[in-house]
């Protein structure tokens, strides 16, 4: 089937260009080349502003809610369909689509599809975002005990980063496979650890507890308090652990918020003790060596 423009006159477009000069034939070639790039100009800009825009939306969601997995996990899904609408469908998506859904090997597409890393990578990342056995924030230990705050989620991956602010580039796969410990699970959870201090074996017990629980209920970095009561041995936070050869060993348990880096707090109590500790005349044995030097006689 033959097809031809025909104009107001009766000529077809053939002829038109056909009875166009070279001088002609060129601007209308450059006219026609420049239309084509403004508007192709024009939609790389539209498609720009929509992105932008896309970000701009969530940065404000971001900052009325918070920042979390699923908002991130979002604004990179809704950024995806934008340029699978604004740039795949109009280069000829629709008819990749409709010859591969007419052809007999679109099982085994759908099939290799399925299986593909990416696609997995995808689908993990939406059960991370729907139901967050971790969050932005978090901080989380790997089962090769390296630990971290979980920094971003992508479509792809989960960036973790470490105490040494090395990053961790994690694929959604694995990280939704991966057996982790969260110590910010629940804001209402506090995270604790153990502490040991060593007195000399002439030192107050008594008094040595009672600085080093004070100490530690002070501390603006803690939620431990002090319900000690004398004639209350359950009501009783530092212990006497164990008598060594040079040492005795108290203990405390510190409790403090889970957005406090443990680092951080180990670093404040022990300081703390410390120094309340040498403060109050309060022995902290260490080890040393005397060296008896013998001259032979002869």
């Amino acid at each position: 089937m033959q097809i031809s423009v025909t104009g107001y006159d009766g000529a077809t477009f053939a002829d038109y260009i056909k009875g166009l000069s070279p001088e002609e034939l060129f601007s209308l070639l450059i006219t026609a080349l420049l239309l084509i790039l403004v508007t192709a100009a024009l939609y790389i800009l539209l498609t720009f502003l929509i992105l932008k825009a896309n970000k701009v939306i969530f940065k404000r969601i971001e900052k009325k809610k918070g920042n979390s997995i699923t908002l991130q996990f979002l604004q990179k899904a809704v950024a995806l369909a934008i340029i699978v609408v604004f740039v795949v469908l109009p280069l000829g998506g629709r008819e990749i689509a409709r010859s591969l859904l007419g052809s007999t090997a679109v099982l085994a597409v759908i099939v290799g599809l399925a299986a593909n890393e990416v696609l997995k990578d995808m689908f993990a990342g939406l059960e991370i975002s729907l139901y967050k056995p971790f969050d932005v924030g978090s901080r989380i230990m790997l089962e090769d005990g390296r630990a971290g705050i979980v920094e971003k989620l992508t479509l792809r991956h989960v960036v973790l980063k470490l105490i040494d602010t090395t990053r961790i580039i994690i694929p959604n796969s694995k990280a939704n496979q991966l057996m982790i410990v969260n110590y910010s699970y629940e804001d209402y959870v506090p995270r604790s650890f153990d502490v040991r201090f060593a007195i000399g074996y002439d030192a107050d017990i008594d008094k040595a507890k009672e600085i080093i629980r004070k100490t530690i209920c002070d501390c603006p970095l803690t939620l431990n308090k002090d319900r000690y009561k004398e004639d209350d041995p359950n009501s009783r936070s530092v212990y006497l652990l164990e008598i060594k050869e040079s040492a005795i060993i108290l203990g405390a348990t510190v409790y403090y918020p889970h957005e406090i880096r443990t680092e951080v707090a180990k670093d404040e109590i022990n300081t703390r003790v410390f120094k309340a500790l040498k403060e109050n005349g309060i022995e902290i044995p260490y080890n040393y060596m005397n060296l008896i030097v013998r001259k032979d006689e002869r």
